[in-house]
């Protein structure tokens, strides 16, 4: 199939394997009324290919709808898709339409489809298993018909394995998948797309075109690209505006573009700021944990030596003590969260025991551990974050849950 005029006729570059194939699939499938599935990463270009699908469709001449479900509020979303009815809820002066409504007789394209909340998700296999919709505050079901068009940059399976998608929903999506391939992969692109939007921007800006130097050029190749076409138009932009040799070398290129250490994705998949922090937390979680334990050996090692008469040991600084050694109980057992401390003298005497309430609570030992980070490094919280074994930006959201001055 030739896929040159669909690229003329919507502005699409390139000419890799991969991105053929996507556009190829997307005209086949127009024809019928099949679900689509696109998947492929954030700023790749998924957003094109739903509108082939309309375009060579029988639905042409009907409404095609974009939504993106990620900008759109849980509370709201309903009512966006389904429409509400009047006095549904505060703030529904009067009834409205939703987006399946609207696009009856077109295409809706479901942008972010994995950010829908779980009952959306419910709401959507229905519409796609029997044409059947509700608004909300409603009790009329109501009939639409539509084409969807669905798009993610997650990993659909996964989502799946965690319960954040139904499994029934994504097969019923996943009619017929296509894959977008991310920039990286089609490294023949790169230098096509970099004098595409140069040329773009030296029209908007009234400027000579950028140029690459050889050096420069290699360097945009060997890039990975993790904000694909998108990061790349960035890039070009800001350079158009900034520089004012139009010539542009390595040194110059480098400074636009992300450290690679930090700009990386994956082999294995993204890893997203949230799932960065969540595993930032869980290590911190351990590390006091783990500073309990040794806080609890060292506790028992006091207690073990004013029981046997000996003097108390120093506990040594940042030097846990890993020793389980029995721990001496009286014969009156103390309250559960107390520690019992024996004064001096013998073991068969009546004696009376103080009980030492200590805490255990995780988060103040959480508040505990911050401070003396800060304290450790004169409030450097770059340091500090270090020192915890935790970002930077962790360790901010902490200070300011906690209240910490």
């Amino acid at each position: 199939m030739n896929v040159q005029p669909i690229k003329q006729r919507f502005g699409i570059i390139g000419n890799s394997p991969g991105l053929d194939r996507a556009i190829e699939i997307a005209a086949q499938v127009a024809p019928t009324d099949l679900s689509v599935l696109i998947q492929g990463e954030s700023g790749s270009g998924k957003e094109v290919l739903p509108q082939i699908v309309h375009a060579y469709s029988a639905r042409k001449h009907g409404p095609y709808i974009a939504v993106n479900c990620g900008a759109i509020p849980e509370g709201t979303i309903d009512s966006e898709l389904f429409g509400h009815e009047k006095g549904s809820f505060t703030g529904a002066h009067e009834a409205r339409k939703g987006y399946f409504e609207v696009a009856n007789g077109g295409t809706i394209f479901l942008d972010e489809v994995g950010e829908l909340p779980l009952t959306t998700q419910v709401r959507l296999l229905r519409v796609l298993e029997t044409g059947e919709f509700i608004r909300v505050g409603s009790s009329k079901a109501q009939k639409t018909n539509v084409r969807v068009v669905a798009a993610t940059n997650v990993q659909m399976l996964q989502a799946v394995t965690r319960g954040t998608f139904r499994e029934d929903l994504y097969y019923r999506l996943n009619t017929v998948p296509i894959q977008v391939p991310p920039l990286r992969d089609r490294k023949e692109d790169i230098h096509l797309l970099f004098r595409f939007f140069a040329q773009e921007a030296a029209s908007r800006y009234k400027a000579p075109p950028l140029v690459l130097r050889d050096d420069a050029l290699q360097l945009l190749m060997a890039y990975r690209w993790p904000g694909n076409v998108r990061q790349l138009r960035n890039i070009v932009e800001q350079m158009s505006v900034i520089e004012q040799t139009r010539e542009v070398d390595a040194n110059t290129l480098r400074q636009y573009l992300p450290d690679q250490s930090t700009a990386l994705v994956p082999a294995g998949g993204s890893l997203s700021a949230a799932s960065a922090d969540s595993i930032n937390e869980r290590e911190l979680i351990f590390k006091f944990l783990f500073d309990m334990k040794s806080d609890l050996n060292a506790l028992k090692e006091q207690v073990k030596a004013l029981s046997g008469g000996q003097p108390m040991p120093m506990p040594t600084p940042m030097a846990p003590v890993y020793r389980e050694e029995p721990l001496y109980m009286p014969q009156a057992m103390p309250a559960p969260g107390t520690v019992s401390i024996i004064p001096q003298g013998r073991p068969d005497e009546d004696i009376d025991h103080t009980e030492v309430e200590e805490s255990l609570s995780l988060q103040e030992k959480e508040k505990e551990m911050i401070r003396k980070a800060l304290v450790k490094h004169r409030n450097k919280r770059k340091n500090a974050a270090a020192e915890l074994g935790i970002s930077e930006r962790t360790l901010y959201r902490k200070i300011k849950e906690y209240d910490i001055p």
